[in-house]
């Protein structure tokens, strides 16, 4: 018995360091506390409360209520000084003394929940199918001309849409968002601000072909049919309608053309394939195919104009040029250029030795000022990854040490990461400030890329105030500086309203290192938390689904895992529709038996004849 109230006076001057911990710290934020929002009073009270007890080593208070076997936690983040004033009392009851009369300067589990839920509608909008997390979906180029395809998104499940001003521009940006309010005008719209991005420059042009791809579900099957448009060189689609190929043709043939008429023909890989015309618009025809084929400007065309067989034979007058692409295998070297030089693959002899390194330009060059030999560098959200090797005045020289077996494949457009590199850059690019005006007049929210420390902040609210904007605003989190800064970064953001963060995966695990990766995930989670902002799960989430058809194993517990934040954010692909009703389901099951963290515990169901 004495040892037993000896534990638990040691857990009660745990706890009471703690409070006081927690008092000095509301004290030593005070003035950032009184600078945020209104509705975020209590939220930043709540995060400088959190950072308080972090600011401490708690794994042997937790230890020790285990080991008297107190069914209490310290894992909830929501309410931090009512759980730890709640600690007390129950440890005063067991000494069988009275605990201090506290003043009610906190708020309660029940609060919090409602508090957080309330921001996470002001920012996503109430969520509109049976669950409590949201689906942020990011919007193709396609939905600024297809309408069937914004509302299958928003039949789906999509709760809130994502444009991207990386790409595209204004007048598709704007037609997008017009789509999306004609069928649900209360559908929150968020834009991402590009930020300073660093990507690969422009690669050579390739071969001129065309991949007609029909429409697949998850598990591979054809349900539609791929629409071509084939017209005069110069004739471009009818505005607004879906289209998957465009094909330029003869004008004459096309006029004796009907609805019905077919086109046989082989196609690059000798594959015997069919168009069917299925109707005409202006100068031009619709025509349908249900395989997939490669088309190159040598592909003959035979086409029957009716039943009786009677047909010509055409050929494809021009199609666009794809661009090409530079394989990478381990071993190999790649020209980093600073100034933009139209990129290559490398150049082999007869023998098939290198006489020429792949070369591909960047787009900041500035950044290769600041490298050093032996300095990591990754593309493609880390599919490629060198070391550089040499450092010139115009250029770098990489040494490949990351890539597939079968080689990574380097394209135009994709990012570049220096994880070990410091760039100097603080803030919006004008490019951002450009797109700001548009996103202020248009959205709901504005996504903050790269945000590294409370000044970026800074910068972007003093232009939202140029604006005379209110809109709100996610941090999106992508590098080791911008989660190392986060409660300040937050403390900042806070003073608009409403705030949400973005875990960016893609960037953030390469410029954090794969083996920290999982635990800076995890932390941010938990900060976002403490100060009731919601969290966005985001980057690669049934990436193999969204882009494939079919969804791996690793990616639905990915998906899953996501329920715990508030929002989960799916990237645009070709079955992106199938992913929207696959991540609705996922997380509606999920949320049967976990809300958030915390296990729900249903009956469970099972074969008990054994």
């Amino acid at each position: 018995m004495r040892h037993q109230k000896e534990k638990l006076q040691e857990i009660l001057e745990l706890i009471n360091s703690a409070i006081n911990q927690i008092y000095e710290f509301e004290k030593k934020y005070e003035s950032q506390i009184n600078q945020v929002h209104p509705n975020y009073t209590q939220s930043a009270k709540n995060l400088v409360h959190y950072l308080a007890l972090r600011s401490i080593d708690l794994s042997g208070l937790q230890d020790k209520l285990d080991e008297i076997g107190l069914p209490v936690s310290l894992e909830s983040k929501d309410d931090i000084l009512h759980r730890m004033k709640s600690f007390r009392v129950i440890i005063y009851s067991l000494l069988g003394e009275d605990s201090p009369s506290d003043e009610k300067d906190f708020y309660t589990k029940k609060d919090a929940q409602s508090i957080i839920k309330q921001h996470s509608e002001n920012l996503f909008g109430r969520v509109k199918s049976i669950r409590k997390t949201a689906i942020m979906v990011t919007q193709p180029t396609e939905a600024a001309e297809n309408q069937l395809l914004v509302d299958s998104f928003l039949n789906q499940g999509m709760d809130c849409a994502r444009v991207n001003c990386a790409h595209d521009n204004k007048v598709i940006w704007k037609q997008i968002i017009e789509n999306i309010k004609n069928t649900d005008p209360e559908c929150k719209i968020t834009m991402d601000l590009a930020g300073l991005k660093i990507r690969t420059g422009q690669i050579k042009e390739g071969a001129k072909v065309i991949h007609i791809k029909p429409k697949k579900d998850m598990f591979g099957k054809v349900v539609a049919p791929a629409r071509i448009w084939m017209a005069p060189q110069g004739e471009a689609p009818p505005h607004g309608k879906q289209v998957d190929a465009v094909i330029s043709v003869n004008e004459e043939w096309l006029k004796k053309s009907e609805k019905g008429s077919k086109i046989v023909f082989k196609d690059a890989r000798g594959k015997k394939r069919k168009i069917h015309i299925d109707g005409k618009e202006n100068r031009g025809v619709w025509g349908v195919c249900k395989k997939s084929a490669f088309v190159t400007i040598k592909t003959v065309l035979n086409v029957f104009f009716d039943q009786k067989k009677i047909s010509e034979i055409h050929s494809v007058h021009d199609l666009q040029s794809l661009e090409e692409i530079i394989f990478l295998f381990k071993g190999d070297q790649l020209r980093l250029d600073k100034k933009p030089i139209i990129g290559a693959p490398c150049v082999r002899d007869e023998n098939g030795k290198v006489t020429e390194a792949a070369h591909i330009s960047c787009t900041l060059p500035s950044s290769l000022d600041h490298v050093s030999i032996d300095d990591p560098i990754f593309f493609n959200d880390g599919k490629i990854g060198g070391i550089v090797t040499e450092i010139h005045p115009d250029f770098i020289m990489i040494e490949i040490t990351q890539a597939k077996k079968k080689g990574g494949k380097l394209r135009s457009d994709k990012g570049i990461n220096l994880p070990s590199t410091q760039i100097d850059f603080s803030g919006l690019t004008e490019k951002d400030k450009i797109d700001l005006r548009f996103v202020a007049e248009n959205a709901d929210v504005v996504n903050f890329s790269f945000v590294n420390n409370s000044e970026n902040v800074t910068s972007l609210l003093n232009e939202l105030k140029k604006l005379n904007s209110d809109i709100g605003i996610v941090l999106k989190i992508e590098t080791m500086s911008g989660y190392r800064n986060l409660p300040s970064i937050l403390l900042k953001a806070m003073q608009n309203y409403p705030v949400g963060v973005m875990i960016a995966r893609g960037d953030l695990a390469i410029e954090t290192g794969w083996k920290n990766f999982a635990i800076i995930q995890e932390e941010i989670m938990q900060i976002c938390s403490a100060a009731q902002i919601p969290p966005i799960w985001a980057t690669q989430v049934l990436e193999n689904l969204t882009k494939k058809g079919i969804p791996t194993r690793a990616e639905i517990t990915d998906a899953a895992i996501g329920q715990r934040a508030e929002c989960v954010m799916l990237n645009k692909g070709p079955y992106l529709e199938q992913a929207i009703k696959m991540l609705d389901q996922i997380l509606r099951k999920t949320e049967l038996i976990h809300d958030k963290k915390k296990a729900l515990l249903p009956k469970l169901e099972f074969n008990d004849d054994f």
